[in-house]
């Protein structure tokens, strides 16, 4: 007995933070590479740590604003980009669980924190005396002493309290203030709603109700009804690794219907319902421009953009609907001709209908479909393949950490290290569906990499998370040719994450401009097209053999397939998100409003009761506010640099090496405008995209 003692005293001597008596986040993680020790905390713990952080920073502050030493660069920006240790390392996991991990007690608990967070950063931000020492360093400030980083980060730093409210008097910071703790509940409560109406949202159905569907998508509905112990029943949901092939593949008409009404009707009404706060969130933001000086929200939202304004977003919304309405008028005129032959009538193609004929038409054009893909996307092989295109371009080698701590099973964690055999970061890979978890796909930090002032290079901690087909009782998990393109799409964030060596956190990895930060994502997809690419993981999961030269060919034609549909639905939510951020008076109708936003880019009228908005999470709740343009924007960006791939080869190290140095790693640190320049040698043109999409020859 008392040499188990002995033991146990000298286990808690050698792991003292790792008692869960102890709150993990109040301190640094002493876990190798500083890894999130997510067996060491419950829900419980965030409260009290957010709530110390807030006041060790509150610290913090303090000891800035009342120092006697004259404001400089090092002992004001500085000191308040370094603040806040123990309340960013909490909110960091804090805000990947709410995302991937919410259950009803995480929820309530961020309904709690979020005004009271909201408050705190407006207290920093309306900080007068903090403001006065930032504003004497930003105009009196030798800028020439400082490297092109300092300077940003001093220019980041001013113009973010000048947009925060730093430059208000009297009754309107606390106007401010009250409009910045209201829109935070209201955004908070948009996508909570959204999460949990989709997750309530069932389609049943019987074996009688399954024409069409492929056998994997059987498979895993008859595998989410047994879960809910429904033996011999199929279960569909609103979720997209079962909503999107149920409308793609279904042979019955009214069941694609019903279930494309069930997701867009979602928050329409009922208790989940987001009407009110769609208006209330754009209302708000409003009067927040306009205390700030702005005639618009989106004129506010859009100063630290490379489009910098208004009229450059609706430039390019309208350059592309030139290009791409006429062909996306003939594609739907061809394809209900198509679907009026396949069904001996004539037939009015509604929006329900589109994914099943044009998947129809695409298979007979191409002889291709999704389904033919499937079982040479094995998610091992596919992770082995994307991995491996980071190897072959920038020398990255992944290794499998299992001893890592983890937040769902499901969950894998990779050790990231160069050709040199020096540890870049951790990246955590999260694939599939769950109840706690929002739709489609995003990537996120754990920890933003940054240097010390002794030199330490701080590495990243990386997430990516998607909802892939899950594997079945007989069947791994195989993806379709987009859910491969998600995974590279994400794994590009990653990249720019995992890669970043910049001297400020703030200025890390994904730190850049909104319409500059999707371009390595989308860069990444163009390899998908690539046979050089494809042979080095897409094998058949059965046999081993490789993808057939003429299925690839195949691929690459069907490319092009839809590109004005494809173009104009980016388009239709591209129009609708500026119209909401330019509005200058209170929204009465958000039918009447959507229907009027989108009217010279909509594809289908739209059915009785059904909207885009009250689930448009990316505007409402996911920092994309006057900001959807940038898919296009970067797309434009994207096909433009993969263009000068080409033109070297995809896999020229001498390129590799240039995006690497110039887009990759340099985060915030400078223009960005500058930087592609440095990569390109010119600045990018739409050209790239339209040849891409066979718009131009």
């Amino acid at each position: 007995m008392k040499k188990l003692l002995i033991l146990l005293l000298v286990s808690l001597l050698q792991f003292p933070v790792m008692m869960k008596a102890d709150n993990v986040f109040l301190h640094e993680f002493k876990t190798t590479n500083g890894l999130i020790p997510f067996d060491y905390f419950t829900n419980a713990d965030f409260e009290p740590a957010i709530m110390e952080g807030i006041k060790e920073q509150n610290k913090e502050i303090a000891s800035i604003v009342n120092q006697r030493s004259m404001p400089t660069f090092e002992n004001t920006i500085v000191a308040l980009e370094k603040s806040g240790e123990t309340l960013n390392r909490t909110l960091y996991v804090f805000y990947a669980m709410l995302s991937s991990n919410a259950d009803d007690e995480l929820m309530s608990i961020s309904q709690k924190l979020s005004p009271i967070l909201s408050d705190h950063n407006a207290n920093i931000s309306l900080n007068e005396k903090l403001w006065e020492r930032i504003k004497f360093v930003y105009d009196n400030c030798d800028k020439s002493k400082l490297s092109n980083e300092d300077k940003m980060l001093l220019t980041k730093t001013y113009e973010d309290f000048v947009s925060s409210g730093a430059n208000l008097e009297g009754k309107d910071r606390e106007t401010y203030r009250q409009l910045t703790a209201d829109l935070s509940n209201l955004t908070l409560s948009f996508g909570q709603n959204a999460l949990k109406a989709m997750n309530e949202q069932e389609l049943w159905l019987s074996a009688n109700d399954l024409d069409g569907l492929p056998q994997s998508l059987i498979d895993a509905a008859q595998l989410a009804a047994e879960e809910k112990g429904r033996k011999g029943m199929y279960l569909f949901t609103t979720q997209a690794p079962s909503y999107r092939p149920f409308l793609q593949y279904s042979s019955r008409r009214d069941l694609r219907e019903k279930l494309y009404r069930m997701y867009n009707t979602l928050c329409t009404d009922g208790k989940y319902s987001n009407m009110e706060n769609i208006k209330q969130i754009t209302l708000k933001r409003y009067q927040l421009a306009r205390l700030l000086g702005y005639k618009t929200y989106a004129e506010y939202s859009l100063k630290r953009t490379m489009a910098g304004n208004i009229e450059s977003v609706y430039n390019l919304l309208d350059q592309l609907r030139e290009a791409y309405i006429p062909v996306m008028k003939s594609e739907l005129e061809t394809l209900t001709d198509f679907a009026s032959d396949i069904e001996g009538k004539k037939m009015t193609l509604e929006a329900w209908d589109y994914s099943y004929y044009s998947s129809m038409q695409k298979d007979k054009l191409y002889n291709f479909n999704d389904e033919m893909l499937r079982p040479y996307f094995e998610l091992n092989n596919v992770i082995s393949g994307v991995f491996g295109l980071a190897t072959r371009l920038y020398g990255l080698n992944f290794e499998q950490n299992y001893d890592a701590q983890v937040p769902s099973p499901d969950v894998k964690v990779y050790n990231v290290t160069d050709q040199n055999g020096k540890y870049v970061g951790a990246l955590y890979a999260d694939f599939f569906p769950r109840a706690t978890k929002r739709s489609g796909a995003w990537m996120t930090n754990y920890r933003e990499q940054s240097i010390t002032d002794d030199g330490t290079n701080i590495r990243p901690i990386v997430s990516i998370t998607m909802n892939f087909t899950q594997p079945t009782a007989d069947k791994p998990s195989l993806l379709t040719f987009d859910e491969v393109e998600t995974f590279l799409h994400e794994f590009g964030h990653a990249l720019q994450g995992l890669l970043a060596n910049t001297k400020y956190a703030s200025l890390s990895g994904t730190n850049v401009y909104r319409d500059y930060v999707e371009l390595p994502s989308q860069f990444n997809e163009n390899f998908l097209l690539h046979r050089e690419f494809l042979d080095t993981f897409a094998k058949h999961y059965i046999t081993g053999e490789p993808i057939p030269q003429e299925l690839i060919n195949r691929v690459v034609a069907a490319s092009q397939y839809a590109a004005g549909y494809l173009c104009v639905r980016q388009l239709n939510f591209g129009y609708l998100d500026m119209a909401y951020h330019t509005i200058e008076a209170p929204i009465d109708d958000v039918f009447t409003f959507e229907a009027d936003a989108i009217k010279d880019v909509k594809q289908f009228d739209a059915a009785q009761g059904c909207l885009i908005s009250p689930v448009f999470s990316h505007i409402f709740s996911g920092g994309y506010a006057a900001g959807y343009y940038s898919y296009k924007w970067s797309e434009v960006l994207d096909a433009d640099a993969f263009s000068k791939f080409e033109e070297d080869g995809i896999f020229n190290q001498e390129t590799a090496t240039s995006f690497k140095n110039n887009i990759l790693s340099t985060g915030g640190t400078e223009d960005p405008k500058i930087l592609y320049k440095r990569f390109r040698g010119r600045d990018a043109t739409i050209d790239a995209l339209l040849k891409r999409d066979g718009i131009k020859h």
